[in-house]
């Protein structure tokens, strides 16, 4: 991408190449030329988090499944509104992000990963999704662009009627799958609605300022 300074690369498990770019001092994770994150466009991610917990309401220690830390925006809302009885499970699948994390980008990072109610996990999030019975109030999806993947074609699993059979599985009564996408589908909307769950889907702001570019997040209520 031009103008930016390539910093690291990495491939995505029987996927695609990501790059980590600097700009000045904001921080790029793309595809080729397609941005996937980056430092400067992060409220969506923040939303994810703030709204999923907003919705959950008051609990007795909840527990949450963060799928993909990405730049660790989710990460960071979900602990700046959860108690101290709160425990979050981050699966990414790729060290190298966690490498990024603490280092190039420390300085966002912050003790974030050091909290004492994360646990990471280096691997699949949707090994997690299918191992667990009852297991958490939320989980929350920013694994790829949406349920259209473009880093890993395995992602694909995540939102098919096995995927989200999986999730209402692993979800506790009144838990919540939330996922981001870069778009909005109406295709997917009835996927989860087929699947058995309570379906809103919200256009949420992309950017701080507000200017109508927008991302979108799907919170399915498992009844």
């Amino acid at each position: 991408m031009s103008g930016h300074v390539l910093v690291d690369r990495a491939r995505v498990p029987d996927g695609v190449e990501l790059q980590l770019l600097r700009s000045g001092g904001d921080f790029i994770i793309a595809i080729g030329d397609n941005e996937l994150m980056s430092t400067d466009i992060y409220a969506s991610e923040q939303s994810l988090a703030s709204l999923t917990c907003q919705k959950l309401g008051a609990r007795v220690a909840p527990q949450l499944l963060i799928g993909g830390y990405g730049m660790g925006f989710t990460l960071r809302a979900a602990l700046a509104v959860l108690g101290a009885d709160a425990q979050i499970v981050v699966a990414e699948i790729m060290p190298e992000i966690i490498a990024w994390a603490r280092g190039p980008m420390r300085q966002i990072t912050g003790d974030c990963l050091d909290d004492l109610r994360v646990q990471l996990v280096l691997d699949d999030v949707a090994m997690l999704i299918d191992s667990g019975v009852n297991a958490y109030d939320a989980i929350l999806l920013d694994v790829d662009n949406g349920p259209e993947g473009l880093t890993r074609r395995w992602n694909d699993g995540l939102y098919s009627p096995a995927g989200l059979s999986a999730a209402r599985k692993a979800l506790r009564p009144g838990g919540i799958l939330a996922i981001w996408s870069a778009d909005a589908d109406e295709a997917f909307t009835r996927q989860l609605r087929s699947a058995g769950f309570q379906v809103s889907e919200e256009a949420v702001d992309a950017a701080q300022k507000a200017d109508g570019f927008c991302h979108h997040i799907w919170f399915a209520i498992n009844p």
